[in-house]
């Protein structure tokens, strides 16, 4: 599967984050349900994640992990 790569700025820099769509329309679903901008989400993220984990992994955790939750309240 083809990663998606998309840019925003975290903290007042530019960057860009390649993630597979899957993990996107995870993301996208959340910043819209919490009425929230992509990049205020991921700068969230970012805060939170360890310093030695790349950002798309922690994205990709985080995803995760909202999905089981998700999953575990049924």
């Amino acid at each position: 599967m083809a990663l998606v790569k998309r840019s925003l700025s975290l903290h007042g820099h530019r960057t860009s984050l390649a993630l597979e769509p899957d993990f996107w329309e995870i993301v996208d679903a959340h910043a819209q349900q919490e009425k929230r901008s992509l990049a205020s989400l991921i700068a969230e993220i970012d805060d939170n994640r360890d310093t030695e984990d790349p950002l798309s992994s922690a994205v990709r955790v985080w995803a995760l992990r909202k999905v089981r939750s998700f999953a575990a309240d049924f």
